[in-house]
């Protein structure tokens, strides 16, 4: 009887560690709901994360915010030279790709785009060069500039003619004609020039951008990169380069408009505590385990110390 007792107290002191420990952890998140006896709710309902969800979840948010998805943390993983490199493979197989590409440039925006956006575009696109050349043509008073070119061509043109036919005395019959004739001249063709850039540039300008969108629209993506090596360099340097000046000046903005603490924060909140017992068991599973049989070994400490008294 003596050695049986000797051995039962440590025994009865792990098995009520065990089952303590394994209370303690199911409390934590049962019940779910609070439960009442006669009208009085029963102490330690509902269980400690339940009761204390929207605390937990706001703790949670604050502390992922602060110290795991901060500005720090996130810049320098994002502007690693490990980052970095991976954008710079992924633009150079995207570019040796697209050099081999015989799609028409509509055909491959139509991969992204549908197709009533990309009308849509062309459209805009369109519409707001004509617009601006219309624009800078008629404010520019190109007519008269254009007029001064074409008097001083037909100018010279006559003064040739008349000095090989009549030499320097008719040279200089004839510079006194021109001399009266080209500012009524200039004027004229100016006032005129100018009125028709006015009245028609923008149809003709029109016109000239929609054909040169439609030919460029049909040209095969490959011959976008051909002979133009130079080109892709500096344009790969500059998608880094601006990824870099972005990430830095504008993470701040972007995590302020993110608000992590408040995202995570109210999405703990709209899971059902099910939904949360599972997620803690699914990342804590091996640790609370460990906990009980932890009670265990504690209760069979005691029990053995137990039996020196």
């Amino acid at each position: 009887m003596i050695e049986l007792a000797y051995i039962a107290r440590p025994l009865v002191g792990a098995v009520i560690g065990y089952i303590t420990n394994d209370i303690a952890i199911r409390m934590l998140f049962r019940p779910r709901t609070a439960k009442y006896l006669f009208g009085v709710k029963i102490p330690f309902t509902p269980g400690l994360i339940p009761k204390e969800k929207s605390r937990i979840a706001s703790s949670i948010g604050d502390a992922i915010s602060k110290n795991l998805m901060n500005r720090e943390v996130l810049e320098k993983t994002l502007l690693s030279e490990d980052m970095t490199d991976k954008i710079r493979t992924g633009l150079r197989d995207f570019i040796c790709k697209q050099k081999k590409n015989d799609e028409s440039v509509e055909a491959f925006l139509s991969h992204y785009l549908s197709k009533e956006e990309i009308a849509s575009i062309r459209i805009n696109v369109s519409t707001d060069l004509s617009k601006q050349i219309h624009t800078a043509l008629s404010s520019a008073q190109l007519g008269t500039k254009i007029a001064n070119i074409v008097v001083a061509h037909v100018i010279e043109k006559v003064r040739n003619s008349t000095l090989g036919r009549s030499g320097m005395l008719g040279m200089l019959g004839a510079d006194q004609i021109i001399g009266m004739v080209t500012g009524p001249l200039e004027n004229l063709l100016a006032k005129n020039i100018n009125e028709i850039l006015a009245n028609h540039s923008k149809e003709m300008v029109g016109t000239l951008i929609d054909d040169q969108i439609g030919r460029f629209m049909e040209v095969p993506v490959k011959e976008l990169f051909e002979g133009k090596e130079k080109q892709v360099k500096q344009a790969e340097n500059t998608i880094i380069s601006l990824y870099r000046t972005m990430v830095t000046e504008q993470l701040p903005r972007i995590l302020d408009t993110l608000n992590i603490s408040k995202i995570i924060e109210e999405r703990i909140n709209e899971m059902d505590v099910k939904e949360t017992e599972k997620l803690i068991l699914e990342v804590m599973n091996k640790e609370l385990k460990a906990i009980v049989w932890l009670g265990a070994l504690l209760g069979f400490v005691m029990g053995c110390v137990n039996l020196l008294f």
